[in-house]
């Protein structure tokens, strides 16, 4: 089985590896810390299974996970993220991924979740699931969510914690001036006139804790 890591932090991908070469000692893992770097091994080599971070240097995970998947459609994806709201659950499930953690997932669960997805089986981490259901419940008594793309989604989530453009662009290593121009295209697209405004919808649709 061939395992691809793709995470900007080397501690993290090694902690992974880790995990992945003591219950899969056959396995072979390649790491990549960019979407691009992801691309070309998934183009090159049979992967069967990629552990992929939502946020990346270059590209948004969710789009590098559709990339990945249009490029090998039959590759489990399972994604790995500090991020928690249940709407990043939805896009990437959507998106064709097998399996959403956290980052604060034990490495027991880690393997829970790698033996599941190659089953074929979705796994989504312990807890999130439960929650997530209750919020989509609370959800479709909602006006639906306009399709937003993955950057814009992650944009909103982070404008609706409460941080500012800056904050926003220093988390997902963009210029500010791009981190602007996603807001004003959410302003655009959700029918919004504010920052606060913005923060309303995401916590009133439970995108935000």
């Amino acid at each position: 089985m061939l395992v691809l890591i793709v995470d900007d932090h080397p501690l993290l991908r090694q902690a992974i590896r880790q995990v992945i070469e003591h219950h899969f000692p056959t396995a072979i893992v390649r790491e990549a810390s960019t979407g691009e770097e992801a691309a070309g091994i998934v183009r090159k080599e049979p992967v069967e299974l990629a552990v992929l971070d939502v946020m990346l240097p270059d590209h948004s995970g969710l789009t590098v996970l559709k990339r990945i998947k249009k490029l090998r459609p039959q590759i489990k994806c399972l994604m790995l993220t500090i991020h928690d709201e249940p709407q990043y659950v939805r896009l990437a499930l959507s998106h064709g991924a097998s399996g959403y953690l956290t980052k604060e997932t034990a490495p027991d669960e880690l393997h829970e979740a790698i033996r599941t997805v190659l089953t074929g089986a979705r796994y989504v981490t312990k807890g999130l699931e439960r929650e997530g259901d209750a919020r989509t419940r609370l959800g479709s008594l909602l006006s639906p969510l306009p399709i937003l793309s993955a950057r814009e989604m992650e944009v909103l989530c982070l404008l609706a914690k409460g941080g500012t453009v800056s904050r926003a662009a220093t988390q997902l290593k963009l210029s500010v001036k791009t981190v602007s121009t996603y807001r004003t295209r959410l302003l655009d697209k959700l029918r919004l006139t504010t920052t606060a405004e913005l923060i309303r919808y995401a916590v009133d649709r439970g995108l935000v804790k």
